[in-house]
């Protein structure tokens, strides 16, 4: 099927409210699309079964998907790619801005109690789209953001979600696995070299050697690359490769997702420390934002989980945008809420034409 009438039938399977999922890997031309004919919320507690799972930030075991059943694919027309976007302005918001400068502090004082070395906090900001449509989100997304892994996810019972995120939760071919530590964040000024401060080098190496620590029990080979920037969209991110072996019989996808979820990139370390203090001083509920998703293919033992990043949720013509933040006991609150302003952008020059 072409691209033009793949995107019309999401646009009419959306309009009877049925589930489906698009997504397309980094640096490929394929729009990848499941349709799902029922709305039976599926869930799996093994992580086996042949779809596209969506799980939750607070995952415990169960997750949802949708079933390989009804699976679709088309090329993204020539020169699909959108010309670079230009930045959005966001509302001036100076009560969320002074509580979430409070919340961080309160946070720092927290860690300086050594108690956590390191939590990630987030926020979200619900913004209207009088012009919103099904067939205009897919052009914007998927022609945006190259680097990124993107997807378009909807049933009635979650609403739907959408975002490019940059991060891997685990790579899975039979008994090779790949995944990253993936933490600091500046904007890409195209300056060069790029300088890391001392804060963003240790927040990374910190993410870095407690998902290593995390995967030692369920990997026979473990390989670490040396940390390196970045590109996401508008912003850099330093970024270490870690590859290995699972080992045979006694690791499966959902023992190495258990293992690494929720990273210290999207929780904290210690990591049931800083879920704790997370899950019980922030001031919305996450829900799938810094959960994972991705297609599992179990009969060829290939699948990849993506960490639920740079997203959003839509409903009734509103898109609410998830952003955070890891917070040490070096950072300036200040400049957190300037961090997470900066990472918004990414959904907001997507939802630009129907803003």
């Amino acid at each position: 099927m072409d691209f033009p009438k793949l995107v019309a039938k999401v646009s009419e399977h959306y309009s009877k409210k049925l589930p489906f999922v698009l997504f397309s890997y980094p640096k490929e031309n394929t729009l990848n699309i499941i349709f799902q004919d029922d709305a039976i919320l599926h869930t799996t507690q093994s992580l086996s079964a042949e779809g596209f799972v969506f799980a939750p930030f607070d995952y415990e075991d169960i997750a949802y998907y949708i079933p390989k059943q009804n699976f679709n694919s088309a090329q993204f027309p020539e020169n699909f790619e959108n010309s670079k976007p230009s930045a959005v302005k966001t509302p001036k918001s100076t009560v969320q801005k002074k509580k979430y400068i409070q919340l961080v502090e309160k946070t720092i004082e927290y860690i300086k109690s050594r108690k956590a070395v390191k939590i990630v906090l987030s926020r979200s900001k619900e913004f209207e789209l009088p012009n919103f449509d099904i067939e205009t989100l897919i052009n914007q997304l998927f022609g945006s953001n190259p680097d990124a892994f993107k997807y378009i996810w909807f049933h009635p019972e979650t609403d739907m979600w959408c975002g490019a995120t940059p991060e891997i939760l685990v790579e899975i071919n039979d008994a090779a696995f790949k995944t990253m530590a993936l933490a600091g964040t500046q904007k890409d000024d195209g300056r060069e070299p790029v300088i890391w401060p001392p804060k963003e080098i240790d927040e990374q190496q910190l993410v870095t050697e407690a998902i290593t620590t995390s995967l030692q029990k369920v990997t026979s080979v473990l390989k670490v690359s040396k940390a390196y920037t970045h590109r996401a969209g508008s912003l850099l991110h330093l970024r270490t490769d870690i590859t290995g072996m699972v080992k045979r019989g006694k690791a499966t996808l959902t023992t190495i997702a258990a293992a690494l979820h929720p990273t210290p990139a999207v929780c904290g370390t210690p990591q049931k420390i800083a879920k704790d203090f997370i899950l019980k001083n922030e001031r919305h509920k996450r829900e799938f934002y810094t959960g994972f998703l991705g297609p599992i293919n179990a009969k060829d033992a290939t699948s990849t989980l993506m960490v639920n990043l740079r997203c959003m949720k839509i409903l009734d013509g509103k898109a609410r945008i998830f952003v955070g933040g890891g917070i040490t006991i070096s950072s300036i609150a200040a400049e957190e809420w300037e961090e997470t302003q900066n990472k918004m952008q990414t959904m907001l020059e997507v939802l630009k034409p129907m803003l």
